[in-house]
């Protein structure tokens, strides 16, 4: 019987402790999101798709996790797809589907050792939350795009409902640092009743 650690991942933790659960759960963890109804990664690819109709064009998938994200990005057309997470044996599960050119592991908080405009777009799906990478996530993804790139990023219902999750995105329209070019709310982790925001900003 494979470990369960969904009730887990949206405990508060400091980034090792992080690290060290999604490294448990890595041999596991496509099953249980399944088992779950993990929605929000195809409807974060469906709508980077619609935008970023060159699907040439380079993506960064950021906190990649196992690639499920990766895969969506693969079947909609994109071929050149980047990975990086915190956790090496997530990484390993992810680099084991073939759809990244490559995966490389981070540190948290760390700048991507990337120039702007590497990447058309770099999404962090499932990523930023409670539990999670913190919303000073999104200011490392900002810095490492060019003008035009886009951001894609999903906050599920306990983000939502965090101040300094819903203010850091708002600061990036308020501030006219980027431009709204998608929302969408629904379905997250259906078998837990869990739905999330998707977001696409263009860079000023």
């Amino acid at each position: 019987m494979s470990d369960k650690y969904l009730d887990k991942a949206y405990d508060a933790r400091t980034s090792d402790e992080t690290k060290v659960l999604y490294d448990k759960w890595s041999t596991s963890y496509d099953a249980e999101v399944a088992e779950n109804g993990y929605a929000t990664p195809v409807r974060a690819a469906d709508a980077l798709a619609k935008l970023l109709t060159d699907k040439s064009a380079p993506v960064l998938d950021f906190g990649c996790g196992t690639g499920l994200f990766g895969e969506e990005l693969n079947s909609r057309g994109f071929r050149t797809v980047d990975g990086v997470d915190l956790s090496p044996d997530m990484l390993a599960e992810a680099k084991d589907k073939g759809v990244y050119r490559d995966v490389w592991q981070i540190e948290a908080g760390a700048n991507l050792k990337t120039n702007p405009g590497d990447y058309a777009a770099i999404a962090a799906v499932g990523v930023i939350g409670v539990g999670a990478a913190p919303p000073e996530t999104l200011d490392i993804m900002f810095a490492a795009l060019a003008t035009k790139g886009l951001m894609a990023f999903s906050l599920n219902d306990h983000a939502m409902a965090n101040a300094q999750f819903k203010g850091k995105v708002d600061d990036y329209l308020n501030n006219n640092l980027a431009i709204g070019r998608f929302y969408e709310y629904g379905d997250h982790l259906l078998g837990i009743s869990l739905k999330s925001a998707i977001y696409i900003f263009e860079k000023r």
